[in-house]
């Protein structure tokens, strides 16, 4: 590029400020707001912390091509208004912990920097009380585990981790005593690596807590943490990967080191598709807030199977009521999904792009998620400070185990009279065409209840092992708690296990589930009542009903089959699996057995708080005594006749 063309791009950005400089303070504070502070160019103050940022790095790279009259105007009359509002109007919001904050402390750090007032940049990483309770060291020591996990779960980590990175970059050079990368034993590497290890095989990030269902590792946040963390934290083959997948590095000297990495893995031929192992990411500040956990267990044909469960924390603001709840991936696609958000992002008729009223009405209902609703209600009674009181309490998780990966937990503080534990399991076994989820969801109570046992899929049902009666006419599904949103549209009593196979792209999903109580109801739902703004995507929902006190679900999703309609193909469409039956269960343990056509698997699973791997079981149900150590024990005997 030549000088007169870099020159005309300086001008270009020149021009621009000098015109944000002239119109700024002749612009009133938005009318239209949400539950955010408004500022003078946006309707929250949060897009003003980000135009802040960008706009001073911006200044930064032409202000040595300006006048001192120009510099004068821009800093006097855009410059100090905004680090004025955001630090003396709002100032009592500066310190907040949060993605916002994050924003916040960067666009004011940066821009104090960058036009020479230095206490600016001190506020944004000490605090407005220089002591740390507040500023950038205290957002990444309190918003990031140990582990690395972010609070408000990928999608918002995504967003805070663009002027985390940022930032932190501008101190490595600017406040070298700091020591930004190694501050807190390098959280900062470890947050990106968290991210990066919360992605789907196909670089989606799980929907979890208020979320986009499309957001991925192509995001320009995750762009410049993944240069950021091959510079300063070490560059392998799983981050060469990434940015291939990727398809670009930041625009930066850490993204021309992961270039250069990644041009000498391309002539060498030694670029592989990231894999990340299973994974559980403990939350809170000190880790001891529950935790969440990520199975993966590669099959036949290379495809990863991937198990998502929610152990953890609310979420502050953006949190859903679905402790313990499930998500599930394989073959290219998520099985039992996960909402998200109710939103339309930048949509501005719907709600000016906001949040919308069924994302508290819906979408951050229990029931929305692919758990157990107790008496249809939600968890913590859709109370946010009583949800960010409790959190998950992490059982086992087995994450290295080629053959049988398992995880469990505990949430006993979201119901008031009811204790619950999950556990779930990845089987890879010859037996099946890719790895078995195996589920068993334990209701600890003294007294009876209604339980929904609810299942979030997309497809089309194919055939099931009841009969059910459609609906004539359509009718909401209940009067609350998200219920009032599902139409049901069919049911079905199941006297022993259900089977309900649907198909989804060209894979056959199988799904056999039961009770440990006698009576059991197959209810068909989709998403769409209550909804006279058409705000909800009609997604495909079934529910097993049970009635009862102490209860023990359990349920297998099997994956079988392909299909192909472009070329009439259609083969494996039943699957293998023809039962599943609770043997009995009890505070020490669980026994399900599992029926397919040529073997029987018996799987025995702790109850037990404070198991250990050499912790020994002995139950006896039915006459039968079973004994195993450690966790879990899983049998595998060939089927009668075989």
């Amino acid at each position: 590029m030549s000088c007169n063309e870099r020159k005309k791009y300086a001008d270009f950005v020149i021009e621009l400020l000098s015109l944000y400089a002239d119109k700024y303070l002749t612009f009133g504070f938005h009318v239209q707001k949400n539950t955010n502070p408004t500022g003078r160019l946006f309707h929250q103050i949060l897009n003003e912390h980000c135009w802040l940022m960008f706009s001073s790095l911006a200044y930064s790279c032409v202000s040595h091509e300006m006048t001192e009259e120009q510099r004068n105007h821009i800093v006097d009359k855009l410059f100090d208004p905004m680090l004025d509002m955001f630090t003396v109007k709002y100032g009592h919001d500066f310190d907040r912990i949060h993605n916002h904050g994050i924003w916040a402390v960067a666009a004011v750090g940066i821009c104090g920097l960058v036009i020479g007032k230095r206490e600016y940049l001190d506020k944004a990483v000490y605090g407005m009380a220089n002591n740390e309770t507040g500023g950038f060291l205290a957002q990444i020591s309190q918003l990031f585990s140990p582990a690395g996990y972010y609070i408000e779960g990928p999608y918002y980590h995504r967003y805070a981790i663009y002027p985390t990175c940022v930032f932190a970059e501008i101190l490595h050079r600017h406040m070298p005593e700091v020591d930004i990368y190694a501050y807190k034993d390098g959280v900062i590497g470890r947050t990106v690596k968290a991210l990066l290890a919360t992605a789907y095989p196909n670089g989606k990030f799980p929907a979890l807590n208020d979320a986009s269902r499309s957001m991925g590792i192509t995001d320009a946040g995750v762009q410049v943490a993944v240069s950021v963390l091959a510079e300063h934290y070490g560059c392998d083959e799983n981050i060469v990967g990434m940015a291939e997948l990727q398809g670009e590095v930041w625009l930066h000297a850490c993204g021309l080191s992961l270039s250069n990495e990644h041009e000498k893995a391309e002539k060498s031929g030694d670029i592989v598709i990231p894999y990340w192992p299973s994974i559980e990411l403990n939350e809170g500040a000190e880790g001891d807030k529950g935790a969440q956990g990520f199975l993966r267990l590669q099959g036949a044909n290379n495809d990863i199977a991937q198990l998502n469960m929610n152990y953890g924390q609310h979420g502050m603001g953006h949190g859903h009521f679905d402790t313990l709840g499930i998500t599930f991936f394989n073959r290219g696609q998520e099985v039992l999904k996960e909402y998200g958000f109710a939103r339309w992002v930048n949509v501005e008729p719907k709600f000016g792009g906001r949040y919308l009223d069924e994302n508290k009405s819906y979408a951050r209902q229990t029931i929305a998620h692919n758990i157990v609703t107790v008496d249809q209600k939600t968890q913590n009674n859709f109370d946010v400070d009583k949800a960010d009181s409790v959190h998950g309490i992490p059982h086992f998780f087995v994450g290295d185990d080629e053959t049988c990966l398992g995880v469990s937990a505990f949430a006993n503080d979201h119901y008031d009279d009811v204790k619950m534990q999950r556990s779930a399991f990845l089987l890879n076994d010859e037996h099946f065409e890719a790895p078995l989820l195996i589920d068993l969801f334990r209701l600890k109570t003294d007294t009876e209840h209604s339980y929904d046992y609810s299942h979030q899929y997309a497809g089309q049902i194919v055939r099931t092992n009841f009969s059910y009666t459609s609906c004539a006419e359509l009718e909401p599904l209940g009067a609350d708690n998200g219920y009032q949103h599902l139409w049901k549209l069919a049911s079905g009593s199941v006297p022993e296990s259900a089977l309900v196979s649907w198909l989804q792209g060209n894979a056959y999903y199988s799904w056999l589930g039961t009770s440990s109580n006698e009576s059991n109801e197959v209810i068909f739902t989709t998403v769409g009542a209550a909804d006279p703004s058409f705000n909800l995507r009609n997604d495909s929902g079934f529910t097993l009903r049970s009635q009862g006190g102490t209860t023990l679900f359990a349920s297998v999703l099997e994956t079988h089959g392909y299909f192909n309609e472009e070329f009439e193909q259609s083969t494996n469409a039943r699957g293998k699996i023809s039962n599943i039956k609770v043997i009995g269960h009890n505070d020490l343990g669980s026994v399900v057995e599992i029926t397919a056509n040529d073997a029987i698997f018996i799987l025995m699973v702790s109850n037990q708080l404070d198991c250990q791997e050499s912790t020994e079981h002995q139950l006896e149900f039915g006459g039968v005594e079973y004994r195993w150590t450690g966790f879990y024990s899983l049998n595998i005997c060939p089927a009668e006749g075989e």
